[in-house]
């Protein structure tokens, strides 16, 4: 059976003082990332991506977060460096958008996450122009007729789920779920279907 779970958290509810302490959580490789970006709010989405990504798959391996140990790969998700594994590696991946952060985690299938603020202001057909494919902007142009909030919700499906086949490493194929939320849009692609959809958790990171 293939199953996955799926964390997410409001990053700016993490306090200062608190995300001083999960900066502890970090490789040196995560903290010459971390401190590569410029916007302090794109450092707290960083440092609550790595420490709850440590949370799921302490959950996942039977191990605490700490002995999670991640290794950074230029322009990929990182890779698990330990502890270390016989036989498959778990799937993971991680997603940010506003002031959420959400991790996938499988132990039989490799993940895709995407997960995308619905904002229905900006330019989607500008967005749509220079993102989309001839594929993606024909099924955009069919959702023209709609009603804007089921033409919003469309947009944002199509990108994340765009999104989230890049992470999982392919453009057709795999297996793509949209996950329900009031505020994003979430898509989790995955290379073996799933036994069930997963549940959203919301969660709090442990400092």
């Amino acid at each position: 059976m293939t199953k996955a779970f799926f964390w997410m958290v409001d990053a700016d509810a993490v306090t200062d003082a608190e995300l001083q302490r999960l900066r502890g959580w970090l490789s040196p490789g995560e903290m010459a990332r971390h401190q590569r970006f410029v916007r302090a709010h794109r450092q707290r989405q960083f440092v609550a991506g790595r420490v709850l990504l440590r949370m799921a798959l302490g959950r996942l391996l039977g191990v605490t977060p700490q002995e999670i140990r991640l290794e950074e790969q230029v322009g990929k998700a990182p890779r698990l460096a330990a502890p270390l594994l016989k036989g498959a590696q778990p799937g993971f991946s991680i997603a940010h958008s506003g002031r959420w952060v959400a991790c996938a985690v499988s132990a039989q299938t490799a993940l895709g996450l995407d997960i995308e603020m619905k904002d229905g202001a900006r330019d989607l057909s500008a967005l749509a122009a220079q993102a989309f494919d001839s594929v993606e902007m024909s099924q955009w142009e069919r959702l023209q007729g709609l009603p804007d909030a089921e033409r919003v919700e469309g947009f944002y499906r199509l990108w994340s789920e765009k999104e989230a086949r890049f992470k999982l490493g392919v453009t057709g194929g795999g297996h793509c779920l949209v996950l329900p939320h009031a505020e994003l849009s979430v898509v989790l692609c995955t290379d073996k279907p799933l036994e069930r959809p997963p549940a959203i958790e919301l969660v709090t990171l442990q400092a």
